[in-house]
C-alpha cells in the first residue's frame, strides 16, 4: 500500500503504538497488521460497494491478539463500528432473540438492534463451548456475512478446532467451512507471551490456587472464607441458579449447584460477566459424576479460563487423583489449564506446571 492510502495510516498508528509501549512486533503480528491495513482500504474506500473481506486471529493466550484488534479498532476512521467481547455479544444477542421469538425474523430483528449500520464489527476472544452455540454461531455468522459487515475475530482456536468434542465436531464442520470461505485466518503464534514481560499485569487465573484438602488453615493463608452452611438463590438471565454466596465481583458455588443440575455453558458465561474471582467447593473424582457433569465441569473451567477469572478450586483429592480416571473426550485440556493453578497442599505448595494447555 502507498503512503496516501488510509490502511498506511492504520498500520503506522499501530507500530507507533507498539514503540511506545515498548513492544517489537514479531513477524506474525506484522503479518497481521498488514493485512488489516488492506481491510482498511476496503472499508475507506470511496464509493466501495463490495464486502470486505473479514480476517479471523488466532494463536495462544498473550501473543498479542487483543493488542493488534484494539489498535486497529482505535486508529481507522470509520464511524460505524463496533468492538466487543464476544461472549457479551453473544448474551446480548440470546436476550434479543428472546424478544423477538414470536416474530419470525428474530435474528435479523435482534440484529437490526445490535449493528444497525455497523459496517465493521470486531469480536475478541471467540470461543466455542457447546452444541447449542455451535447451531446459533452457524446462524449469526451467516446473516452477519450477508449483510456485508467486515467481520474482525480473535480466538486463541483456529477455525478447526472449536468445538473439539468428537461428538459435535462433524456437525460443525459446514460453520467451519463457513469462516473460511469468507475470512483469512491468520496466526499469531510468535514465542513472546506478553503477559510475562516486565510491567504487565499479572495473569488472574495464574494467581488462583488449587486447595487439597480445603482446611481452614489453607483457606486463611489465601484469604478465603469458610464454606457457607447454606445455598442462595442468584438471577441468572432468566431464571435462578443455587449458589453458595456472591459478594461484589467474588461468586461461590458447589460442583454440585454448578455442573450436576442442569446448568449451560450461557449460565457460565454471564456469571463471569459480573464475577471475576470464583471459589468452586467439593471437586470430586470426577469419574463418580454423570458423563453430564464432566461435560458441564470441562466447559466451566474453558470458561474461567478463557476469560483469565481467578480460580480458587477446592477439593478433598490432589487434582491428579481427582481427574486422572475421568474419561471425557476434552480432560486433558482441562487437566492441563488446573496443573497451571497453585497446587495448596497440607505439605504446602508445590511447583506450577507450565504447560500452556
Amino acid at each position: 500500500m502507498t503512503p496516501t492510502q488510509p490502511g498506511a495510516t492504520v498500520v503506522a498508528a499501530l507500530h507507533a503504538t507498539a514503540r511506545k509501549r515498548g513492544y517489537t512486533l514479531d513477524p506474525f503480528q506484522c503479518v497481521a497488521i498488514e493485512r488489516l491495513g488492506q481491510m482498511a482500504d476496503g472499508l475507506l474506500a470511496p464509493r466501495r460497494r463490495s464486502a470486505v473481506r473479514s480476517v479471523y486471529l488466532w494463536g495462544p493466550v498473550g501473543r498479542g491478539k487483543s493488542f493488534v484488534l484494539d489498535g486497529f479498532f482505535d486508529a481507522i476512521a470509520l464511524p460505524h463500528k463496533r468492538r466487543v467481547h464476544f461472549h457479551a455479544f453473544f448474551r446480548e444477542l440470546h436476550q434479543r432473540l428472546f424478544d423477538h421469538v414470536d416474530s419470525g425474523q428474530a435474528m435479523d430483528r435482534a440484529l437490526d438492534g445490535m449493528l444497525g449500520d455497523c459496517r465493521l464489527l470486531c469480536f475478541d476472544e471467540f470461543h466455542l463451548h457447546d452444541i447449542g452455540d455451535a447451531m446459533l454461531i452457524s446462524r449469526l455468522f451467516k446473516a452477519i456475512f450477508a449483510r456485508g459487515i467486515a467481520l474482525l475475530v480473535t480466538s486463541n482456536y483456529a477455525p478447526g478446532q472449536l468445538l473439539p468434542n468428537p461428538l459435535y465436531h462433524e456437525r460443525f464442520l459446514p460453520t467451519i467451512a463457513l469462516i473460511e470461505q469468507h475470512m483469512d485466518v491468520l496466526a499469531i503464534a510468535g514465542e513472546v507471551d506478553y503477559r510475562g514481560l516486565t510491567g504487565a499485569a499479572p495473569d488472574p487465573f495464574h494467581q488462583g490456587a488449587y486447595l487439597c484438602p480445603g482446611d481452614l488453615a489453607q483457606r486463611q493463608a489465601l484469604g478465603l472464607p469458610p464454606r457457607p452452611a447454606r445455598a442462595q438463590d442468584l438471577k441468572v438471565g432468566h431464571r435462578l441458579l443455587r449458589v453458595l454466596g456472591a459478594e461484589g465481583r467474588t461468586l461461590h458455588a458447589s460442583f454440585k449447584h454448578l455442573c450436576e443440575g442442569p446448568t449451560a455453558t450461557m449460565d457460565y458465561l454471564a456469571l463471569v460477566a459480573d464475577h471475576d474471582r470464583w471459589i468452586l467447593e467439593d471437586l470430586p473424582q470426577l469419574s463418580s459424576a454423570s458423563a453430564a457433569a464432566q461435560q458441564r465441569f470441562i466447559n466451566l473451567v474453558d470458561v474461567l479460563y478463557d476469560r483469565r477469572c481467578q480460580v480458587f478450586l477446592i477439593s478433598a483429592l490432589p487434582l491428579h487423583q481427582a481427574l486422572n480416571s475421568a474419561e471425557a473426550a476434552d480432560i486433558s485440556r482441562t487437566r492441563s489449564r488446573l496443573s497451571q493453578l497453585r497446587q495448596i497442599t497440607a505439605l504446602g505448595d508445590t511447583p506450577v506446571c507450565a504447560d500452556p494447555g
